[in-house]
């Protein structure tokens, strides 16, 4: 379970306007996104790609080609592929690397960080050999940062394109969510802040286990009660296993919850979603995955929370079902038979009555 840092008084140098020099670690579409927006926000901004050869051409096509093809990239954005050119003299990190290599990553950055350094994770998984989220790692591998994670619903694509979006960054250290409001604020782009890091980030990693199941229901071409009754079960589910894990389970009803829950539910623009959706049109589970040619996170996480959930005794039937289906090789309409056959339980588990 995430353990709270002691928080550190805010000075006058962290509540100033800035510009501020800023870091973003990451080459995919939502790095990039981040790194457009903190640009455009006039601050000194640097991303980080591990490959040398796609910074390269990120920097002679004047975009991300990969992941958000024709989207023009900020003019005074730096891509580079040196790590220690990135991080030098950054006051804030954003950390935008899919959990697999999240922890070697931070471990390399750690020994570059200047005491002080706000670090902000934007990944929305969970590691697999520990169950840690990415604060946690962030924790163990650095000193004297200053953690935060940003989560929401919050799609790459339509955040480059100027779509309305809110977001959360979430710290238990107020001047880390005040700095972070005012390096992301845009027309486009408002962010909401929130003591629960760990309520927050737990959300964005459980939401992306329910884009399966409902991309499975597009593809066997269930209708829209059936899409609700999904999202509406799996924000049931994501709740109680919070409460189980000790985070406010009221978190779930805002941005980084439900929020980010219906958004990846119900867009092809979520990887997740993608992949259940080639499932339900009977691929097999790898070929899903390596057709979208992009890091699902829902894949992993669905197994360490079907573990975790059994080891607790929390009843999370959907997380079983996918489960079920993805790894056990069960048929769908089998384990969609078992679900509407199993026991009929309470609607709403919160109520403010007595």
């Amino acid at each position: 379970m995430t353990t709270q840092t002691e928080t550190k008084p805010a000075s006058a140098e962290t509540l100033s306007s800035g510009p501020f020099s800023i870091a973003v670690l990451g080459g995919g579409s939502f790095g990039t996104a981040i790194a457009n927006i903190v640009a455009g926000n006039g601050h000194d901004t640097r991303q980080w790609m591990r490959d040398p050869e796609r910074a390269a051409a990120c920097r002679e096509m004047g975009e991300n080609h990969y992941y958000l093809p024709g989207v023009p990239l900020h003019p005074e954005l730096q891509v580079t592929s040196d790590l220690e050119a990135a991080i030098d003299g950054c006051q804030v990190v954003f950390v935008a690397i899919p959990s697999k290599s999240f922890r070697e990553v931070v471990r390399r950055v750690a020994p570059l960080l200047e005491e002080g350094t706000m670090l902000i994770s934007t990944t929305k998984g969970i590691e697999h050999d520990s169950f840690h989220l990415m604060s946690d790692i962030l924790r163990e591998e650095t000193r004297g940062t200053r953690i935060g994670v940003l989560s929401g619903p919050n799609f790459a694509k339509e955040v480059v394109e100027g779509h309305y979006t809110a977001t959360v960054i979430a710290s238990d250290d107020e001047a880390v969510c005040s700095r972070i409001q005012k390096v992301l604020h845009s027309e486009t782009f408002r962010v909401y802040s929130s003591g629960d890091v760990f309520g927050v980030e737990l959300a964005g990693a459980l939401k992306n286990i329910y884009a399966i199941v409902t991309g499975m229901a597009a593809a066997l071409d269930r209708g829209q009660n059936t899409i609700s009754l999904l999202i509406t079960r799996a924000l049931a589910e994501m709740m109680r296993f919070a409460e189980a894990m000790g985070a406010d389970p009221m978190t779930f009803i805002g941005l980084a919850g439900v929020g980010d829950l219906i958004l990846t539910c119900s867009s092809d623009l979520s990887r997740n979603y993608r992949v259940g959706y080639l499932v339900g049109k009977g691929r097999p589970l790898e070929q899903a995955v390596a057709e979208i040619g992009q890091v699902a996170e829902g894949v992993n996480t669905v197994r360490l929370i079907k573990q975790k959930a059994d080891e607790m005794g929390v009843y999370m039937p959907l997380v079983s079902a996918i489960h079920a289906i993805l790894f056990e090789e069960r048929p769908i309409p089998e384990v969609i038979r078992d679900l509407m056959s199993g026991a009929q339980t309470f609607d709403v588990a919160y109520s403010a009555k007595p």
